[in-house]
């Protein structure tokens, strides 16, 4: 696999408690999924960490939901970023260990990344509105 210089991805932020269970996650499925595995280990590595209360709103973590656009087609997308037991493509739910979410974790409204989709096409993604979920 190709890696994109560091340059030209831009920053990432994440709750430091979700960055260690992601971590966890990915480690877990090396084997099984290698291609998502070392995507999101990257991103976690070059991520700046915060405590959940002092993350800022417009930053996808998990449990967000995120509207973006797919730049190459024009298709705008709301997806929710879940832990893969949570996930249900027919309500919108992706695991965090589809290409599309590992690369949308820890990016801000506005943020675009150029990513590989699970055919390794490289695919320039907008975010476009983070939506935080409701904490009781």
């Amino acid at each position: 696999m190709t890696r994109m210089p560091n340059g030209t991805r831009p920053p990432v932020h994440l709750i430091d408690s979700e960055a260690e269970s992601l971590t966890n996650l990915a480690l877990g499925v090396a084997d099984t999924a290698p291609q998502v595995s070392e995507l999101l280990l990257d991103e976690i590595a070059r991520a700046q960490t915060h405590r959940a209360e002092r993350m800022p709103p417009d930053i996808v973590t998990m449990h967000s939901s995120i509207e973006y656009i797919d730049e190459a087609s024009g298709v705008e997308r709301t997806v929710q970023i879940v832990y893969p037991a949570q996930a249900d493509i027919a309500a919108g739910r992706i695991s965090i260990l589809t290409p599309i979410a590992a690369g949308l974790i820890g990016l801000r409204e506005g943020q675009v990344i150029n990513w590989p989709d699970r055919e390794g096409r490289r695919r320039k993604l907008r975010i476009v509105k983070v939506i935080q979920p409701t904490r009781i």
